[in-house]
């Protein structure tokens, strides 16, 4: 049971997550509808998702935004608040690319419509379902799930 982790403990394991299912949901608070974005990870630069997307990307505008994250599992939640604004540094394009990114973007590093998107977060709150095996039978036969039997749950100002 994750009951005693710290929030940095927490946010260490959001991060290895995300690095095994890349996938967000992502919006700009201006009111449009969140889409499904990769995202890509710079260890160099802790609270900070990349994404690679078209000039003409809902998002590429940039402003205040929010992400959400559901591990493969569904054994880990997170929802991520911050902003979202162009980064097309070269350096950081070439660290980042990819062959998943190539797909997508078939005239290269070079495609006009390219850009590289930086989402810095500013706080996050993150869940752990890490049910126990007494909270897994009581859930199948409709028992009553104490505290110390479901999960664990952090707020923090970054991820790092």
């Amino acid at each position: 049971m994750a009951d005693h982790d710290s929030p940095q403990e927490i946010a260490a394991k959001f991060l290895d997550k995300l690095k095994s299912s890349p996938f967000v949901m992502i919006g700009l608070h201006d009111g449009g509808h969140s889409e499904p974005m990769t995202a890509q990870i710079d260890d160099d630069q802790p609270n900070t998702l990349f994404f690679f997307a078209g000039r003409d990307n809902r998002i590429a505008k940039g402003g205040d935004a929010m992400a959400q994250f559901v591990g493969k599992g569904h054994d880990f939640f997170a929802c991520l608040a911050g902003t979202v604004s162009q980064d097309d540094d070269r350096a950081q394009i070439d660290k980042l690319w990819n062959n998943q990114v190539d797909a997508w973007f078939p005239n290269g590093k070079d495609d006009p419509n390219l850009t590289l998107l930086r989402f810095d977060i500013d706080s996050a709150e993150l869940w752990e379902t890490d049910i126990s095996i007494s909270g897994r039978v009581k859930m199948l036969f409709g028992g009553t799930i104490r505290g110390d039997e479901s999960s664990s749950h952090a707020v923090v100002d970054s991820v790092a």
